[in-house]
């Protein structure tokens, strides 16, 4: 219930944006002694022959260029404590910024090419590939299109099994009196690119956010450091949204200066807000944090929290962001560091009941299945029945009650649910003191 598409009706019940628990102290630090974290660009999967976390993220070792990055690398057990030291990998060619990794996984038809790693280097993505994730090969000396910003993440649409670029690309003349916009000219707005393999086949870019009129948080100089941390969860991809506010200063009524950066008119603070698409082309977003930053002035993600990488683990979803101390630009070699973040699985957002009872149906929903399990947390009551089309309740399938907080309730009728087979029906939930999240047919 991410979003209104598979709801009917709904009554007596507000949409909610559920923060994930963040961890107090960052995994991966930056700074010359520590782990030497340089950029918020992080990817973190959990090997499925091993079944130990890999870290891949951009490190400035060897270099105090701003512009240039290399690949450092960790392996966890429980992807939350990091073995060190960190490793530096030789790198397929420059790195300007940007550190996406996919695995394919040990099946894929291609071994040597079951990890992709995609960076940025001027003007555009560049690809490598790698039979262990840790020896890459370019698949190019240019680049396989071509944006004109340094911020890129690349994933796999498993849905429509094609490789899905997302980046920041900026615009010409893009101001506006309801945006004002002072620190450049051009506004850094995200825009995709699908192709079916890495080399060839991609097409045009075109945008697919941009700041929303109206609404108060994105007032000011709203830009986007573009989107990470792609997924598929059912039929949606669900992505990471970092937005970025160079006009806003992380601790009230101090100045830019005061904070530590003696340039610029404000230090600088960014956020992370949900993004889905149910077609792989249309999006929407949120404009409420989903990862916010921490209020604490001294905090490791006070100024930025710039979600950057999510896996699935078991009942939980990982989450691992970029977080700055101070501002944007302010010291950038030791007070960048990576995050972790987790929540129950599928709960990015809620139908929440309070004391007034609340009433969901969903549209028509084609059974295919044995089994339906709902997501939800439960402190009064809460209950859920099969209806037909028209709404007549079905007779073997009358109201289940739902206690405690599960991620999978099961759901046990009188006569199983595959008796439903090929049948179109709805379900219908009705709850006090209740957060509902979703439902799964398996």
């Amino acid at each position: 219930f991410i979003d209104d598409y598979l709801i009917y009706e709904q009554s007596m019940l507000n949409r909610t944006v559920n923060n994930p628990d963040k961890l107090p102290q960052p995994i991966a630090k930056g700074g010359w002694f520590n782990d030497q974290v340089f950029q918020p660009y992080i990817s973190v999967i959990q090997d499925d022959a091993t079944g130990r976390f890999r870290l891949w993220y951009n490190t400035s070792e060897d270099t105090i260029n701003t512009h240039r990055c290399r690949i450092a690398y960790m392996e966890s057990e429980d992807g939350i404590s990091w073995i060190r030291p960190h490793k530096i990998l030789d790198d397929p060619h420059e790195i300007q910024f940007g550190c996406t990794v996919l695995d394919h996984g040990m099946d894929w038809t291609v071994p040597e090419e079951r990890f992709v790693f995609a960076t940025y280097l001027k003007p555009g993505l560049r690809i490598s590939t790698s039979p262990d994730g840790l020896n890459w090969t370019s698949i190019s000396d240019q680049p396989v299109f071509l944006h004109n910003h340094d911020i890129n993440s690349l994933h796999w649409d498993p849905i429509r099994e094609h490789y899905l670029a997302v980046f920041s690309h900026r615009l010409d003349g893009y101001e506006d009196k309801d945006h004002p916009f002072q620190n450049d000219d051009r506004r850094r707005i995200p825009h995709q690119n699908t192709s079916k393999n890495l080399a060839t086949g991609w097409g045009e870019i075109r945008p697919i956010f941009e700041p929303k009129l109206g609404v108060p948080i994105e007032k000011g100089e709203t830009q986007f450091y573009a989107m990470s941390g792609v997924i598929a969860r059912g039929d949606l991809l669900i992505g990471l949204v970092k937005i970025l506010r160079d006009d806003l200063t992380p601790t009230p009524g101090k100045t830019a200066k005061e904070m530590g950066d003696m340039k610029r008119k404000a230090a600088g603070i960014g956020y992370t807000v949900l993004a889905w698409t149910r077609d792989g082309e249309t999006w929407q977003r949120d404009h409420q944090p989903f990862l916010d930053r921490n209020p604490v002035p001294g905090t490791f993600d006070h100024a930025m929290t710039w979600g950057d990488e999510q896996i699935v683990v078991g009942d939980q979803t990982y989450i691992y962001y970029g977080g700055y101390e101070r501002g944007h630009k302010i010291r950038r070699w030791d007070e960048r560091h990576l995050g972790f973040a987790s929540m129950g699985i599928d709960r990015y957002v809620s139908r929440d009941a309070d004391l007034n009872e609340g009433r969901l149906i969903t549209k028509p929903v084609t059974l295919h299945g044995d089994a339906i399990t709902v997501n939800a947390r439960v402190y009064g009551e809460c209950a859920v029945r099969i209806v037909d089309v028209g709404g007549k309740p079905i007779t073997a399938y009358k109201w289940v009650e739902i206690t405690g907080d599960s991620t999978a309730h099961p759901i046990e009728w009188a006569k199983s649910i595959s008796a439903l087979d090929g049948k179109t029906v709805r379900l219908e939930f009705k709850m006090t003191k209740t957060q509902l999240f979703g439902f799964e047919i398996s």
